[in-house]
């Protein structure tokens, strides 16, 4: 299941981002969102998880935790790209 993460800090890196969920489960992959002119996070990203069960554990624990001073969100994502 592909999941979306929003509200990220900006400075939060794509490794950092994959061991947040990689500690949930197995992750296939994980993408932030880059913006192309400036080359820095535009604050949110995708992580597809292996199994459903891991996606629907990642999005329970981690919905509304907090990065340093940043309250995210977690949800299935609806892209398909």
């Amino acid at each position: 299941m592909k999941l979306i993460a929003l509200n990220l800090p900006r400075d939060l890196s794509e490794q950092s981002l994959a061991l947040i969920f990689k500690k949930i489960g197995d992750i296939k992959s994980c993408t932030l969102v880059i913006d192309k002119y400036t080359g820095i996070s535009k604050g949110f990203g995708f992580v597809e998880m292996a199994s459903d069960h891991d996606a629907e554990t990642a999005i329970k624990e981690l919905h509304g935790s907090k990065i340093g001073k940043n309250k995210i969100r977690i949800k299935q994502s609806t892209n398909q790209l």
